[in-house]
């Protein structure tokens, strides 16, 4: 059983291109078919010959600014045509790419900003209009600023090839992303070119993609899947469809609905409202799903194979795979990858018993940028391969099943994943500690229904505090990404502790009515409104709706408003 469970199942090698850099596959696919159609946006689309010209443009000015090898580019823009070039472009000349979402808060931004040291920042004039908080962010940060909208495709008439790429290995960085830290800030995670090699190999194997199919893009850019969307479409010769650039997921659904994908991806709490609405693409042979635990399955069958898909952004988005079986299977290891079960003392534990999940193999990350000591901590020697090799200790529960694939069993620690997003609480702690008259502060990821997590903070404050839900949650929409903002505020005068003095987080009360960011209470006035208020109380959990209470403010969010 050692064998098997060590061995077999872990006999994943597959060839794939390990000494290649990303933007040498694109280039081999643009010689391969120049005029076929690489990106489609709202408003835009471009052939892959157009989409290298451009993305050489950039390239050429990053590495005049000294972008090379290891060099850290920012990137912020909504989703679009130029993000795309942008992305390229940063790859072409060598860099390694830091997405920003321009939707978090400033101070967010100033600390990835901060932290991640970039060279310059890659944007859109629409994201850095005069007068927003990221144009006076990257005026007070001094970085110099390309702005790909001052880019029209028509600077020059003669194609431009792509910069020198001296001294790039497949061991240089592709990106960082950022993810929830328990330290109270994000981590920067450091993926290489060559894992991001091993999984478009695998990709393109495992789904047959190739020139000719359609395949979209939906996930946020500062979520590690946008990488898995674009990269595996870009170097088969596949036709790219950019998503609307919008957090509405009905419009978002509304649109995906209407195309005509033969590959598509949605993150999984998405996938579960198109699984309720059964409206899908014309034509589409595969779902990838991954990103959060499935609550349920779909409720009629599929015209077309559902993938589900595991993986941290340590792993390379994706480290386990298989067909949707039950909500809780996450499949295989994929191609190059080996996944083992462990116990407390890093012994495999037998078949159907649970223990922590390790992740081997060639799609780990480099490590966390600038956090030697974290990532000695969570990359650790790997006891069952080649020496030198490394494992990521996950810190999800799993168990194998008799078939060789995996069953997902939860977190063992206190990171969370919520609507898609993993969220380490002790960050959300961390940002409300800095409240003033706070003195002690959990936050919890309560069930609140089948499937359903809702965040709650539990604060005690200092005898002469004055705390209340609203101010809290406008404090932390200042600090930290709306997901990661909690839908209730319980002031405790002090919080339970267990016999050995740790708190006692099984005795935190659930919140009650006056712990959400209600406003003054006025009763519904005529028909609809008492409908909807009874709706509101209904889907939200709360005991009562006034009419000038808000949707978002009470812990509702745009899945549970569809």
């Amino acid at each position: 059983e050692w064998q098997q469970v060590v061995r077999e199942w872990n006999a994943t090698a597959e060839p794939y291109p390990a000494e290649e850099s990303l933007a040498a596959l694109f280039e081999a696919q643009v010689a391969r078919t120049p005029d076929a159609v690489a990106v489609v946006g709202a408003d835009a689309a471009l052939t892959y010959a157009e989409l290298e010209r451009r993305a050489n443009r950039v390239a050429h000015r990053l590495r005049a600014l000294g972008v090379g090898p290891d060099v850290r580019v920012a990137l912020c823009m909504e989703r679009s045509v130029e993000l795309v070039v942008g992305l390229l472009g940063i790859l072409k000349a060598g860099g390694a790419y830091v997405p920003l979402d321009p939707s978090y808060p400033e101070a967010r931004l100033r600390y990835l900003l901060t932290d991640s040291a970039p060279a310059a920042v890659v944007t859109h004039g629409a994201v850095v209009s005069e007068g927003s908080d990221l144009a006076g962010l990257l005026t007070t940060a001094g970085l110099p600023v390309l702005d790909l909208s001052r880019d029209t495709g028509t600077e020059t008439t003669e194609p431009l090839g792509p910069p020198p790429r001296d001294g790039l290995t497949a061991a240089h960085l592709a990106y960082i992303i950022y993810t929830s830290g328990s330290t109270g800030h994000p981590k920067g995670v450091m993926v290489s070119q060559q894992s991001v090699c091993n999984l478009i190999a695998w990709h393109v194997t495992a789904l047959g993609l190739g020139a000719g199919d359609r395949t979209s893009s939906v996930a946020g850019v500062g979520f590690d899947a946008a990488a898995w969307e674009c990269w595996p479409a870009l170097c088969a010769g596949a036709t790219l469809l950019l998503g609307t650039s919008t957090h509405d997921a009905e419009e978002l659904l509304a649109w995906w609905a209407q195309q005509q994908l033969d590959v598509s991806f949605l993150p999984t709490p998405l996938a579960q409202v198109a699984f309720s609405h059964g409206k899908y693409p014309g034509g589409l042979r595969a779902l990838l799903i991954g990103g959060d635990r499935l609550s349920r399955l779909p409720t009629e069958e599929c015209p077309f194979v559902v993938v589900n898909n595991y993986g941290p952004t340590e792993a390379t988005v994706v480290a386990t795979s298989g067909e949707l079986e039950t909500v809780s299977r996450i499949g295989g290891p994929i191609a190059n990858t080996q996944t083992y079960v462990l116990d407390g003392r890093g012994e495999p534990v037998p078949i159907g018993v649970a223990g922590e999940l390790y992740i081997g193999g060639v799609g780990l990350a480099r490590g966390y940028w600038n956090r030697p000591g974290l990532t000695a901590g969570r990359f650790v020697p790997d006891p069952f391969g080649a020496p030198g090799g490394r494992l990521y200790r996950t810190g999800d529960l799993a168990r194998w099943l008799p078939n060789g694939t995996l069953e997902f069993l939860g977190r063992n620690d206190f990171q969370v994943k919520l609507r898609g997003y993993r969220i380490e609480l002790g960050e959300i702690e961390a940002r409300l500690a800095e409240y003033p008259g706070i003195r002690d502060v959990v936050v919890l990821a309560r069930p609140e229904g089948p499937g359903e997590l809702r965040l709650v903070a539990y604060v005690v404050g200092g005898p002469d505090s004055d705390l209340d839900a609203e101010s809290l949650r406008r404090h932390l929409l200042a600090r930290v990404p709306e997901y990661m903002v909690p839908a209730a505020y319980v002031v405790l005068p002090v919080l339970p502790l267990t016999p050995n003095g740790k708190v006692d987080r099984q005795a935190l009360p659930a919140p009650e009515s006056d712990a959400y960011a209600t406003r003054a209470y006025e009763p519904p006035v005529g028909e609809i409104e008492t409908i909807l208020a009874s709706l509101w109380a209904e889907v939200l959990g709360v005991e009562r709706v006034g009419r000038h209470d808000h949707f978002f403010e009470l812990g509702g969010h745009s899945l549970l408003a569809v």
